[in-house]
Formats: structure tokens, C-alpha cells, sequence
């Protein structure tokens, strides 16, 4: 029996978006192909409200944030650490031996943004690296009020962690000023994973045109001159196109603003739901749009719970890392509506006897 996700990613993926996966392959030199890539990026840059670059990557959204420290960190960054993907792009930023200094916080809390600006101001970072929605945790950071801040240094790249939000929360990203910003596919896009998205502001091209050693399979300026030809620097996942093109026409025939209106309605009714039998693990007013992480005060069994709940073919997902069977989290992100939300939430309470 197939489970129903309700898990942070990969989220449920609809039967027609599947089949678009076995569209028949084309040639990724062709005139098939880059007029398969115009489509996707024209399309992407109105549910994106940008006229930036766009950037399609087959890997997952990680591979996107070594692209962001490879290509625009030239002496250091600022990354602002409060869960686990957060603290995860500062390793990367680590691992490529960039130097980067912290703002951390505890998880569950959201990133102060007077502290951004504190720490920019003393000169010391070209770039700052952002998560908006923290997936561990289920915080969702402020991000319009980062733009406020980022308009008092122009010399800073900022990059943006928008995996699990884009596409679920209405970025216009010109207008917010990112020079930076990447999601996975198998998240609020809801298609398998295995692809990435981002968006490059000129800017930040500038900045990677005088970084060293920007590596091979992520270098923005490889991928720019593909771009011009409408096409990607190495063979992409043709069939993520498809499905990707095709899924694109229906979430702009939705309206963002209306698709990000039904994220709320689940958000909130989720929310509801665990204020009467658990608790919120987010910071009050900073609960994430797509996901709701859940304090497990009543100290049940989450796997054994995502065993019964395989019985009537859902899913929902254990607490992240340290947070194991400390919480576990639901995602209402993607195509799921409320009633799918209202009858997972039903089967929970039938299981637990709440």
C-alpha cells in the first residue's frame, strides 16, 4: 500500500505529475530540450516575481548551498545557525575551507534580526548565508525584515535556504533583494526528488567572477554560458523537466497568493489541533508556513505511531536528529489540501485515544 506523505520531504507527488516523468526522453543538446528549459525558467521567474537568472541543478537543494560558498564566499560569511540545515550549510561553507562565524540560536528559537545587522556592520563578511525555513524545527525566519537590513550593505551576497518554503511561501524575490536563493524539488513543489532551483542576481554573478576555485559541477559562471543557450553544463534529469514544467502550469493556474492562502488554512488548523493535545516546538509567531513541528509532551511512541498510521496509508515523520521521539512533524505543504490534513489528524487521535 502506497503511504500518503506528510512528511517534510519528498511530500506527496499527484498521479498526472508522476506520469509526466515518463515522458519519452530527448536529447539535452536539442531544440526539443532548450525549448523544454525556456518554458521552465520563463515560468520560474513569474512564480518567483524575478527577472534574476535561474539556475536548474540535478542534485538535491545541499548541492545548491556548496554552489553558494564555492562561488560568492571570498573572505567570509556570516551564517546564522537554529536547526539542523542551518547548522548543515555552515559545515559545507567549513568543508570547502571557507571561513565563516556563526549567530546561533536555540533550536525551536528563531534568528534575531538586529543580530545580522550587529554582525555586518562590523565589515568583516561578503556574505551572509540564510535559512528562511528551518526544516528540523519548524521556525520560519523573517525574512522581509532581513531586507531592510541587507539595503545598509550592498557588498554583501546574501544567499537564502528557501528549500522547504519556496513555492509554499510567495517570495518576490527581486523585491526582497536576495542575490541568492535555492529549493529542492521534492519539497512545496511537490515532484520527486533529486532537483534544485535557484535564482542568481547580477550581483552575486559579479562577486563569482573574482572568486578562486569555484569546483566544476557547480561553478555559476559554467552555468551562465549554458543558460544563454537554454540549456544546462552536464546532462540534466530530463524527466524532472516534464514533470517540473507541467506541475509549473498548474501551481500559476492556482495563483501563488491563493496556493500560499491553503498552506495557511492547514498551518493553522494543524496548529490548532496541537495546542489542544501537544505543544508548538517553534517560537511563538514564527511557526513555519509548510511544516508544523510537534513537542512530544505526551511522551508517545512516534514510531510506533508511524506504524499504525502505515495501516491507513500515511506517513507523517519522526523528530529531526537530537529531536528524535522528542517531537516528530507534520507537513502541509505541496498539493495536500485541509481535508487531507483533518482526516490525518483524525486517524491520530483514533490511534493515541485522544
Amino acid at each position: 500500500m502506497h503511504k500518503k506523505l506528510f512528511i517534510p520531504g519528498p511530500t506527496e507527488v499527484l498521479e498526472d505529475v508522476l506520469e509526466k516523468l515518463t515522458t519519452p526522453q530527448i536529447g539535452h543538446r536539442t531544440k526539443e530540450f532548450s525549448e523544454l528549459f525556456s518554458s521552465v525558467v520563463s515560468k520560474l521567474k513569474k512564480l518567483l516575481f524575478t527577472e534574476n537568472n535561474v539556475i536548474l541543478s540535478t542534485s538535491s537543494g545541499s548541492g545548491l548551498m556548496e554552489a553558494a560558498v564555492r562561488n560568492f564566499i571570498k573572505r567570509k560569511a556570516l551564517s546564522t545557525h537554529c536547526g539542523a540545515f542551518s547548522e548543515r550549510w555552515g559545515k559545507i561553507a567549513q568543508s570547502n575551507g571557507k571561513e565563516i562565524d556563526t549567530i546561533q540560536v536555540d533550536w525551536g528559537k528563531h534568528i534575531p534580526t538586529e543580530e545580522i545587522d550587529k554582525a555586518l556592520a562590523t565589515g568583516k563578511y561578503d556574505t551572509l548565508l540564510y535559512t528562511h525555513n528551518e526544516t528540523s524545527t519548524g521556525v520560519m525566519n523573517p525574512i522581509s525584515e532581513v531586507t531592510e537590513i541587507m539595503k545598509k550593505y550592498p557588498e554583501v551576497v546574501w544567499c537564502v535556504d528557501a528549500v522547504s518554503s519556496m513555492c509554499g511561501y510567495m517570495f518576490k524575490v527581486d523585491e526582497l533583494g536576495v542575490d541568492f536563493i535555492l529549493a529542492s524539488s521534492q519539497k512545496s513543489f511537490a515532484l520527486p526528488s533529486g532537483f534544485a532551483i535557484a535564482t542568481v542576481s547580477e550581483k552575486a554573478i559579479e562577486r563569482a567572477k573574482t572568486v578562486e576555485n569555484r569546483g566544476f559541477y557547480f561553478d555559476i559562471m559554467v552555468f551562465l554560458k549554458y543558460i544563454d543557450r537554454n540549456q544546462t553544463p552536464t546532462t540534466p534529469a530530463i524527466p524532472h523537466l516534464f514533470a517540473l514544467n507541467y506541475q509549473l502550469d498548474k501551481i500559476l493556474a492556482e495563483g501563488m497568493e491563493n496556493r500560499q492562502n491553503r498552506l495557511q488554512q492547514m498551518a493553522e488548523y494543524t496548529r490548532n489541533w496541537v495546542r489542544k493535545y501537544f505543544a508548538l516546538f517553534a517560537e511563538s509567531g514564527y511557526e513555519s508556513l509548510t511544516l508544523t513541528a510537534i513537542t512530544n509532551t505526551r511522551g508517545i511512541s512516534v514510531a510506533d505511531l508511524n506504524k499504525e498510521l502505515a495501516n491507513v496509508g500515511k506517513m507523517i515523520s519522526n523528530g529531526y536528529g537530537k529531536l528524535k521521539e522528542k517531537s516528530f512533524r507534520i507537513a502541509h505543504m505541496g498539493d495536500l489540501t485541509l481535508d487531507d490534513i483533518k482526516e490525518l489528524l483524525n486517524d491520530i487521535e483514533k490511534i493515541l485515544g485522544l
